[in-house]
């Protein structure tokens, strides 16, 4: 994959369109980022893009922008009928909207000649069926609820001329392999494509061979290592709560975003702050999706001060200058742990990433610093400090536990297969 380099190419030398031009500079995009630079000309130019690019690097326009100048100046004969011209696939219900709201922005200034449409599940289809009986330009959906569209004949996608699967590792992670598969049954072969990935594993690299036609292929340079500061603090899990509010209310952050590893935590967390005189709101998938946007809107304007989430904030999630992102769980993936800390920083802004992390948690965190090339020193907090050793309780648990005996490898062969009488036996 070719290493992208910076350019000090502006927009307008990109060859966008007057219209798009104009809102980016409203926008107060100054220069096109790395990943912006290279795409949006391939994008022009009618190239499939592979490009391994983090959230924060700038894709959402790399892509969205280039793919409104080629619908505008592309001649439709015919605009009956329920037909999705650019389909945009991605993992989750906010970053759906986000990515739509994105384009309907840089679309401002084209006279309302593009219809945008944003579908997602966790809401009633009846609205989104209604918004898409005359088609649409651009749909951007997520996987299911796509299929649940295509389902009911509420859409089409025999005409789809571009494609893009963004964020396509963590889709794949979701396990949305299937519905992924069905959806690109009903495209045309003949289409542009392009993928956006911030990881390539083994099944994201066999989608790419599948989907993809000669492409360009790009990985952009991370900024997040220059522009995010982390910290890493040493604490005993029983005073890790007491330690987060020690933070909060030491530092007066404007705003704070903490990840943890479960719902059930969002809420006890919650809970436990509360008690020393710190609201928060929490953020997961158990909530419902008018809920989770209210939430996700409080937060984005300012009206919620910290904001206590799983890891569906990790992905695609962009806060203006949110000033610190806190891990009081760590992630179970080294990836995740990249694009969490990656919701501060943005943009080349400068960031803080602080981590906490008791004696069962020194391992995994190892982990993560060796997958991402880090190595971060280890902090400790005047009256908050963890001890040298694992306490006992601790040490009682991480023991491993000997197997029953008879239920070892070799024995359970021993046993007669289960349900042997409904299933046959090998003559």
């Amino acid at each position: 994959m070719t290493q992208a380099s910076s350019s000090a190419a502006s927009f307008a030398q990109l060859g966008i369109i007057a219209p798009l031009l104009n809102r980016l500079t409203e926008l107060a995009y100054v220069s096109p980022t790395p990943v912006q630079a290279a795409t949006i000309p391939a994008v022009l130019a009618g190239r499939d893009v592979l490009a391994g690019a983090n959230t924060g690097s700038g894709k959402t326009a790399a892509f969205a922008v280039p793919l409104l100048q080629q619908l505008v100046e592309a001649k439709t004969d015919d605009k009956t009928g329920a037909y999705v011209r650019c389909l945009v696939l991605v993992p989750t219900r906010e970053l759906a909207q986000q990515v739509a709201d994105s384009f309907l922005s840089y679309a401002s200034h084209l006279n309302g000649k593009l219809k945008i449409v944003a579908a997602f599940g966790g809401v009633s289809v009846n609205a989104q069926m209604q918004s898409l009986r005359a088609g649409a330009d651009v749909l951007v959906a997520t996987p299911g609820r796509l299929l649940d569209l295509l389902s009911s004949n509420a859409i089409k996608l025999n005409r789809v001329s571009a494609l893009v699967l963004d964020e396509a590792d963590r889709m794949l992670s979701l396990g949305f392999t299937e519905e992924l598969a069905q959806v690109l049954d009903a495209l045309p072969a003949k289409k542009q494509t392009l993928l956006f990935s911030a990881t390539f594993p083994e099944e994201v690299r066999e989608l790419t061979a599948k989907l993809l036609n000669d492409p360009l292929e790009y990985q952009f340079q991370s900024e997040q290592e220059s522009t995010i500061h982390q910290r890493v603090i040493t604490v005993n899990r029983p005073m890790k709560t007491a330690l987060l509010a020690h933070l909060i209310k030491e530092h007066q952050w404007s705003q704070a975003l903490i990840f943890v590893s479960a719902k059930n935590t969002c809420n006890h967390l919650a809970q436990k702050l509360s008690k020393r005189g710190i609201s928060a709101e929490v953020f997961h998938g158990d909530k419902a999706q008018g809920a989770r946007t209210r939430v996700l809107d409080g937060f984005k304007n300012g009206e919620i001060s910290v904001l206590i989430a799983t890891d569906i904030a990790a992905r695609g999630i962009d806060i203006d200058k949110l000033p610190v992102v806190i891990n009081f769980d760590l992630p179970r993936s080294p990836a995740d742990y990249m694009h969490r800390i990656g919701r501060s920083g943005r943009a080349g802004e400068a960031g803080l990433a602080v981590t906490l992390i008791s004696h069962e948690d020194y391992h995994h965190f190892g982990v993560i610093e060796k997958k991402n090339k880090l190595k971060l020193v280890r902090e400790q907090i005047v009256g908050f400090e963890a001890d040298d050793e694992m306490p006992a309780e601790l040490l009682e648990q991480a023991k491993p536990v000997a197997k029953p005996e008879g239920s070892g490898k070799k024995k359970r062969k021993q046993l007669p297969p289960a349900n042997a009488e409904f299933w046959g036996k090998k003559s």
